[in-house]
């Protein structure tokens, strides 16, 4: 086992220890990240599945657990609940992830957030809605979260490098 997978694991239990005695969104996050990492790290098709399962758990318990919290810590709960589900769908390509992610985060779209724009365009790409991918690929591009490498290099847009709408969006940056 890698050193750092050790980390992980150890952190895993410090993280769920400290769940026992004061919860907080924060937590929540941090053992649901853990558990992310754990996945990328292993190449086990069934643990990555375990791993994902935990983390989707613990993200929306956190989401729906407290009454109030900050929306910036909402936000990052649902950004990753987001990731961890397409993630989800990268492993196991069924659709219904993506549009899970797409439920999760379209309410979302009204607070102006290039991330979130970013795995709607991702879902929307994973789903073939080409009309739809290019609608928030035009509001990722006028975030100050857009990243012009991750969008030329992300394999779900791969298919669209050659449209002209995606040209426009790409040359539009450039310049």
């Amino acid at each position: 086992m890698f050193e750092n997978t050790k980390q992980v694991i150890a952190r895993i239990g410090e993280t769920d220890q400290l769940y026992l005695t004061n919860n907080t969104p924060e937590l929540a996050l941090e053992r649901a990240d853990l558990r992310l990492q754990l996945v990328m790290m292993s190449n086990l098709r069934q643990e990555q599945l375990h791993f994902l399962q935990e983390a989707i758990v613990l993200l929306e318990t956190a989401r729906v657990e407290y009454e109030e919290m900050p929306m910036r810590q909402y936000l990052s709960l649902s950004l990753h609940l987001a990731k961890a589900y397409m993630v989800y769908f990268e492993i196991t390509k069924e659709l219904r992830f993506a549009l899970i992610t797409q439920q999760i985060l379209k309410p979302l779209a009204v607070n102006n957030n290039g991330d979130i724009y970013f795995f709607l365009a991702y879902a929307s790409a994973s789903k073939q809605e080409s009309a739809l991918t290019r609608h928030w690929l035009t509001k990722f591009i006028q975030t100050p979260e857009f990243d012009l490498d991750l969008l030329q290099q992300h394999p779900a847009f791969k298919a669209m490098h050659k449209e002209p709408w995606f040209v426009k969006i790409i040359q539009s940056k450039l310049h």
